[in-house]
């Protein structure tokens, strides 16, 4: 089963994906993603509400 994980920027804080998540990965997950507010590609990592 999978579960909605958000993911935020490192560098401006802002929440912008949301992605599925395998229930037994332990880790966070973390993705290099583009972000709008800073105009280029940065790490995101996982957010959980």
């Amino acid at each position: 089963m999978r579960e909605y994980v958000t993911l935020v920027c490192k560098e401006c804080s802002n929440r912008n994906y949301r992605t599925p998540k395998k229930t037994q990965q332990t880790e966070k997950l973390e993705l290099r993603k583009f972000c709008r507010p800073c105009r280029k590609h940065t790490d995101h990592k996982e957010y959980k509400k």
